[in-house]
Protein backbone atom coordinates (compact mmCIF):
# COMPACT_ATOMS: atom_id res chain seq x y z
CA UNK A 1 0.00 0.00 0.00
CA UNK A 2 2.95 2.55 0.94
CA UNK A 3 4.20 1.68 -2.23
CA UNK A 4 1.26 2.27 -4.37
CA UNK A 5 1.26 5.73 -2.79
CA UNK A 6 4.40 6.47 -3.03
CA UNK A 7 4.08 5.36 -7.23
CA UNK A 8 1.20 8.09 -6.99
CA UNK A 9 2.94 10.51 -5.53
CA UNK A 10 5.47 10.55 -7.54
CA UNK A 11 3.24 10.81 -10.63
CA UNK A 12 1.43 13.70 -9.10
CA UNK A 13 4.40 15.89 -9.03
CA UNK A 14 5.59 14.78 -12.40
CA UNK A 15 2.43 15.47 -13.99
CA UNK A 16 2.85 19.05 -12.31
CA UNK A 17 6.44 20.05 -12.96
CA UNK A 18 5.70 18.69 -16.81
CA UNK A 19 2.86 21.43 -17.02
CA UNK A 20 4.80 23.66 -15.41
CA UNK A 21 7.37 23.49 -18.10
CA UNK A 22 5.17 23.68 -20.95
CA UNK A 23 3.50 27.21 -19.66
CA UNK A 24 7.05 28.32 -19.18
CA UNK A 25 8.26 27.18 -22.62
CA UNK A 26 5.47 28.59 -24.24
CA UNK A 27 5.73 32.13 -21.99
CA UNK A 28 9.64 32.23 -22.99
CA UNK A 29 9.14 31.27 -26.78
CA UNK A 30 5.82 33.72 -26.15
CA UNK A 31 8.58 37.17 -25.00
CA UNK A 32 11.54 36.23 -27.29
CA UNK A 33 11.18 38.90 -30.28
CA UNK A 34 9.94 37.28 -34.32
CA UNK A 35 6.85 35.18 -35.05
CA UNK A 36 6.11 32.21 -37.12
CA UNK A 37 4.76 34.99 -39.77
CA UNK A 38 7.96 37.12 -39.80
CA UNK A 39 10.13 33.82 -40.57
CA UNK A 40 7.67 32.72 -43.25
CA UNK A 41 7.53 36.07 -45.15
CA UNK A 42 11.55 36.09 -44.98
CA UNK A 43 10.85 32.70 -46.80
CA UNK A 44 8.49 34.04 -49.12
CA UNK A 45 10.72 37.45 -50.01
CA UNK A 46 8.67 39.88 -47.97
CA UNK A 47 5.21 40.45 -47.29
CA UNK A 48 3.08 43.45 -45.78
CA UNK A 49 1.67 43.71 -43.09
CA UNK A 50 -1.79 43.05 -44.42
CA UNK A 51 -0.18 39.04 -45.24
CA UNK A 52 1.60 39.32 -42.36
CA UNK A 53 -1.79 40.03 -39.79
CA UNK A 54 -3.39 36.98 -42.39
CA UNK A 55 -0.78 34.77 -41.23
CA UNK A 56 -0.66 36.03 -37.81
CA UNK A 57 -4.65 35.14 -37.62
CA UNK A 58 -4.66 31.52 -38.97
CA UNK A 59 -1.89 30.50 -36.59
CA UNK A 60 -3.60 32.29 -33.81
CA UNK A 61 -0.81 34.74 -32.69
CA UNK A 62 -3.76 37.44 -33.02
CA UNK A 63 -5.51 36.31 -29.71
CA UNK A 64 -4.20 37.63 -26.10
CA UNK A 65 -1.87 35.30 -24.53
CA UNK A 66 -3.47 33.82 -22.25
CA UNK A 67 -6.25 32.49 -24.86
CA UNK A 68 -2.84 31.25 -26.85
CA UNK A 69 -1.41 29.81 -23.85
CA UNK A 70 -4.94 28.14 -23.06
CA UNK A 71 -5.19 26.39 -26.62
CA UNK A 72 -2.12 25.30 -26.92
CA UNK A 73 -2.58 23.69 -23.49
CA UNK A 74 -5.66 21.88 -24.55
CA UNK A 75 -3.42 20.68 -27.90
CA UNK A 76 -1.02 18.90 -25.71
CA UNK A 77 -3.60 17.18 -23.56
CA UNK A 78 -4.97 15.70 -26.67
CA UNK A 79 -1.20 14.78 -28.34
CA UNK A 80 -1.67 17.37 -30.67
CA UNK A 81 1.44 19.81 -30.61
CA UNK A 82 0.84 21.57 -33.49
CA UNK A 83 1.88 22.07 -37.31
CA UNK A 84 5.31 22.25 -38.29
CA UNK A 85 5.66 25.13 -41.25
CA UNK A 86 9.20 24.49 -42.05
CA UNK A 87 8.95 20.70 -42.40
CA UNK A 88 5.25 20.50 -43.78
CA UNK A 89 4.24 18.14 -41.07
CA UNK A 90 2.49 17.78 -37.57
CA UNK A 91 4.75 17.96 -34.91
CA UNK A 92 4.14 14.83 -33.27
CA UNK A 93 4.70 12.57 -36.13
CA UNK A 94 7.98 14.36 -36.93
CA UNK A 95 9.11 13.93 -32.94
CA UNK A 96 8.25 10.24 -33.51
CA UNK A 97 10.14 9.74 -36.76
CA UNK A 98 13.48 11.39 -35.25
CA UNK A 99 12.37 10.07 -31.40
CA UNK A 100 13.78 6.50 -31.92
CA UNK A 101 17.25 7.86 -32.92
CA UNK A 102 17.98 9.96 -30.05
CA UNK A 103 16.72 7.36 -27.57
CA UNK A 104 19.10 5.03 -29.09
CA UNK A 105 21.81 7.18 -28.60
CA UNK A 106 21.27 8.30 -25.52
CA UNK A 107 20.76 5.20 -23.84
CA UNK A 108 23.72 3.04 -25.23
CA UNK A 109 25.92 6.34 -24.20
CA UNK A 110 24.46 6.43 -20.44
CA UNK A 111 24.82 2.47 -20.27
CA UNK A 112 28.26 3.16 -21.31
CA UNK A 113 29.34 5.59 -19.07
CA UNK A 114 27.54 3.80 -16.10
CA UNK A 115 29.37 0.27 -16.66
CA UNK A 116 32.46 1.56 -17.67
CA UNK A 117 32.40 4.16 -14.71
CA UNK A 118 31.29 1.68 -12.04
CA UNK A 119 33.93 -0.91 -13.26
CA UNK A 120 36.97 1.67 -13.22
CA UNK A 121 35.75 3.23 -10.03
CA UNK A 122 35.81 -0.08 -8.08
CA UNK A 123 39.02 -1.40 -9.51
CA UNK A 124 40.55 1.61 -8.42
CA UNK A 125 39.30 1.73 -5.20
CA UNK A 126 40.56 -1.05 -4.76
CA UNK A 127 43.88 -0.14 -5.08
CA UNK A 128 43.77 3.46 -4.02
CA UNK A 129 47.73 4.71 -4.27
CA UNK A 130 48.18 2.05 -7.40
CA UNK A 131 48.23 3.45 -11.26
CA UNK A 132 44.92 2.77 -12.45
CA UNK A 133 43.97 5.10 -9.47
CA UNK A 134 46.25 7.96 -10.76
CA UNK A 135 44.53 6.96 -14.05
CA UNK A 136 41.06 7.42 -13.02
CA UNK A 137 41.78 10.65 -11.67
CA UNK A 138 43.47 12.38 -14.66
CA UNK A 139 40.77 10.82 -17.28
CA UNK A 140 38.04 12.31 -14.73
CA UNK A 141 39.65 15.69 -14.63
CA UNK A 142 39.95 15.23 -18.75
CA UNK A 143 36.77 13.97 -19.99
CA UNK A 144 35.25 16.26 -17.40
CA UNK A 145 36.82 19.58 -18.81
CA UNK A 146 36.67 18.93 -22.47
CA UNK A 147 33.37 20.24 -24.20
CA UNK A 148 31.67 17.47 -25.63
CA UNK A 149 31.22 19.14 -29.28
CA UNK A 150 35.60 19.15 -29.20
CA UNK A 151 35.59 15.62 -28.09
CA UNK A 152 33.75 14.35 -31.06
CA UNK A 153 35.39 16.81 -33.68
CA UNK A 154 38.54 15.12 -32.69
CA UNK A 155 37.32 11.58 -32.68
CA UNK A 156 35.89 12.58 -36.22
CA UNK A 157 39.74 13.54 -37.46
CA UNK A 158 41.18 11.14 -35.90
CA UNK A 159 38.93 7.53 -36.34
CA UNK A 160 36.93 8.99 -39.48
CA UNK A 161 39.35 11.10 -41.78
CA UNK A 162 42.56 10.00 -40.88
CA UNK A 163 41.96 5.93 -40.11
CA UNK A 164 39.08 5.71 -41.94
CA UNK A 165 37.50 3.26 -39.61
CA UNK A 166 33.82 4.59 -39.16
CA UNK A 167 31.75 6.61 -40.63
CA UNK A 168 31.86 10.61 -40.61
CA UNK A 169 28.26 11.14 -40.40
CA UNK A 170 24.99 10.13 -40.85
CA UNK A 171 22.85 7.04 -38.83
CA UNK A 172 23.18 4.40 -41.86
CA UNK A 173 24.94 3.89 -45.21
CA UNK A 174 21.38 4.70 -47.57
CA UNK A 175 23.22 2.95 -50.67
CA UNK A 176 24.03 -0.48 -48.16
CA UNK A 177 22.52 -3.47 -49.92
CA UNK A 178 21.97 -6.37 -47.52
CA UNK A 179 19.52 -8.20 -45.20
CA UNK A 180 18.76 -7.29 -41.04
CA UNK A 181 22.37 -7.96 -40.04
CA UNK A 182 24.18 -5.71 -42.45
CA UNK A 183 22.22 -2.68 -41.86
CA UNK A 184 22.71 -3.73 -37.52
CA UNK A 185 26.32 -3.63 -38.16
CA UNK A 186 26.19 -0.73 -40.81
CA UNK A 187 24.42 1.30 -37.96
CA UNK A 188 26.07 -0.40 -34.67
CA UNK A 189 29.57 1.39 -37.00
CA UNK A 190 27.83 4.46 -37.15
CA UNK A 191 26.83 4.70 -33.68
CA UNK A 192 30.33 4.15 -31.99
CA UNK A 193 31.38 7.78 -32.27
CA UNK A 194 28.37 9.38 -31.24
CA UNK A 195 28.11 6.98 -28.29
CA UNK A 196 32.11 7.10 -26.71
CA UNK A 197 31.87 10.97 -27.44
CA UNK A 198 28.30 11.63 -25.29
CA UNK A 199 29.27 9.37 -22.69
CA UNK A 200 32.97 10.45 -22.38
CA UNK A 201 32.10 13.27 -19.79
CA UNK A 202 29.85 11.19 -17.74
CA UNK A 203 32.28 8.46 -17.95
CA UNK A 204 34.74 10.58 -16.08
CA UNK A 205 31.96 11.31 -13.44
CA UNK A 206 30.75 8.09 -12.46
CA UNK A 207 34.44 6.93 -12.29
CA UNK A 208 35.53 9.36 -10.09
CA UNK A 209 32.14 9.14 -7.50
CA UNK A 210 32.40 5.51 -7.38
CA UNK A 211 35.76 5.39 -6.28
CA UNK A 212 35.06 7.71 -4.14
CA UNK A 213 31.70 5.94 -2.84
CA UNK A 214 33.51 2.56 -2.98
CA UNK A 215 36.46 3.69 -0.38
CA UNK A 216 34.21 4.99 1.98
CA UNK A 217 31.80 1.76 1.75
CA UNK A 218 35.03 -0.52 2.09
CA UNK A 219 36.23 1.29 5.23
CA UNK A 220 32.77 0.43 6.86
CA UNK A 221 32.50 -1.52 10.16
CA UNK A 222 30.02 -4.57 8.16
CA UNK A 223 32.89 -4.68 5.39
CA UNK A 224 35.24 -5.08 8.09
CA UNK A 225 33.12 -7.68 9.79
CA UNK A 226 32.50 -9.58 6.39
CA UNK A 227 36.36 -9.78 6.20
CA UNK A 228 36.75 -10.94 9.55
CA UNK A 229 34.42 -13.89 8.67
CA UNK A 230 36.50 -15.24 6.48
CA UNK A 231 34.65 -14.18 3.07
CA UNK A 232 36.98 -13.83 0.03
CA UNK A 233 37.74 -9.97 -0.96
CA UNK A 234 35.53 -10.33 -4.32
CA UNK A 235 32.88 -11.71 -2.35
CA UNK A 236 33.07 -8.71 -0.16
CA UNK A 237 33.61 -6.16 -2.97
CA UNK A 238 30.77 -7.26 -4.93
CA UNK A 239 28.16 -9.27 -2.92
CA UNK A 240 28.48 -6.33 0.19
CA UNK A 241 30.09 -3.25 -0.65
CA UNK A 242 28.96 -2.63 -4.22
CA UNK A 243 24.79 -2.21 -3.75
CA UNK A 244 25.36 0.57 -1.17
CA UNK A 245 28.03 2.11 -3.26
CA UNK A 246 25.77 2.08 -6.40
CA UNK A 247 23.13 4.76 -4.82
CA UNK A 248 24.91 7.63 -5.29
CA UNK A 249 26.09 6.63 -8.60
CA UNK A 250 22.46 6.13 -9.72
CA UNK A 251 21.45 9.08 -8.10
CA UNK A 252 23.85 11.26 -10.65
CA UNK A 253 22.55 9.51 -13.15
CA UNK A 254 18.96 10.67 -12.76
CA UNK A 255 20.62 14.13 -12.17
CA UNK A 256 22.33 13.74 -15.12
CA UNK A 257 19.97 12.63 -17.60
CA UNK A 258 19.05 16.06 -18.58
CA UNK A 259 22.60 16.63 -19.37
CA UNK A 260 22.70 14.18 -21.70
CA UNK A 261 19.49 14.62 -23.27
CA UNK A 262 21.23 18.65 -24.00
CA UNK A 263 24.56 17.29 -24.85
CA UNK A 264 22.57 14.86 -27.78
CA UNK A 265 21.66 18.52 -29.59
CA UNK A 266 25.77 18.90 -30.01
CA UNK A 267 27.05 15.56 -30.39
CA UNK A 268 24.31 14.91 -33.13
CA UNK A 269 24.66 18.27 -34.93
CA UNK A 270 28.95 17.20 -34.77
CA UNK A 271 27.81 13.86 -36.50
CA UNK A 272 24.70 14.70 -38.08
CA UNK A 273 22.51 12.15 -36.40
CA UNK A 274 18.94 12.32 -37.36
CA UNK A 275 17.71 12.62 -34.06
CA UNK A 276 16.08 15.34 -31.72
CA UNK A 277 19.29 17.36 -31.18
CA UNK A 278 19.57 17.82 -35.26
CA UNK A 279 16.19 18.68 -35.56
CA UNK A 280 16.17 21.25 -32.88
CA UNK A 281 19.20 22.89 -34.50
CA UNK A 282 17.42 23.08 -38.05
CA UNK A 283 14.11 24.20 -36.09
CA UNK A 284 15.96 27.12 -34.06
CA UNK A 285 17.63 28.03 -37.44
CA UNK A 286 14.61 28.17 -39.18
CA UNK A 287 12.35 29.76 -35.90
CA UNK A 288 9.91 26.87 -36.18
CA UNK A 289 8.21 27.51 -33.08
CA UNK A 290 5.64 24.67 -32.79
CA UNK A 291 8.51 22.02 -33.26
CA UNK A 292 10.79 24.12 -31.10
CA UNK A 293 7.73 23.67 -28.38
CA UNK A 294 7.45 20.09 -28.95
CA UNK A 295 11.05 19.38 -28.60
CA UNK A 296 11.66 21.11 -25.60
CA UNK A 297 8.07 19.02 -24.03
CA UNK A 298 9.37 15.90 -24.86
CA UNK A 299 12.80 16.53 -23.65
CA UNK A 300 11.09 17.46 -20.60
CA UNK A 301 8.97 14.66 -20.78
CA UNK A 302 12.42 12.38 -21.20
CA UNK A 303 14.30 13.81 -18.05
CA UNK A 304 11.53 13.53 -15.57
CA UNK A 305 10.70 10.04 -17.00
CA UNK A 306 14.79 9.14 -16.25
CA UNK A 307 14.22 10.81 -12.84
CA UNK A 308 11.07 8.60 -11.75
CA UNK A 309 12.88 5.15 -13.02
CA UNK A 310 16.00 6.26 -11.47
CA UNK A 311 13.91 6.91 -7.90
CA UNK A 312 12.33 3.38 -8.53
CA UNK A 313 16.06 1.74 -9.10
CA UNK A 314 17.29 2.84 -5.50
CA UNK A 315 14.56 1.53 -3.94
CA UNK A 316 15.23 -1.73 -5.37
CA UNK A 317 19.01 -1.31 -5.13
CA UNK A 318 18.75 0.11 -1.46
CA UNK A 319 16.52 -1.27 0.77
CA UNK A 320 17.03 1.43 3.00
CA UNK A 321 14.75 3.43 0.70
CA UNK A 322 11.52 1.09 0.50
CA UNK A 323 10.22 2.68 3.80
CA UNK A 324 10.45 6.07 2.19
CA UNK A 325 7.86 8.37 0.59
Amino acid sequence: MDFIRTIATRLFYAVSLLLAVLVLNFTLIHLAPGDVADTIAQSMGGADEEILDRIRADYGLDQPFLIQLGSYMARVLRFDLGYSFFYSMPVTELILQRLPATLLLVFLAQLLALIVGVVLGVISARRPNGMLSHFVTFFALFGYSAPVFWTGILLLIAFSLKIQWFPVAGMRDVTLIGGFWAHFWDVARHLVLPVITLSSIFLALYSRLSRATMMETLGSDYVRTAKAKGLSSRSVVYKHALKNALSPVITLAGLQFSAVVSGAVLVETVFAWPGLGTLAFQSIIARDTPTILGILFFSALMVIVGNLLTDFALRAVDPRMRGRG
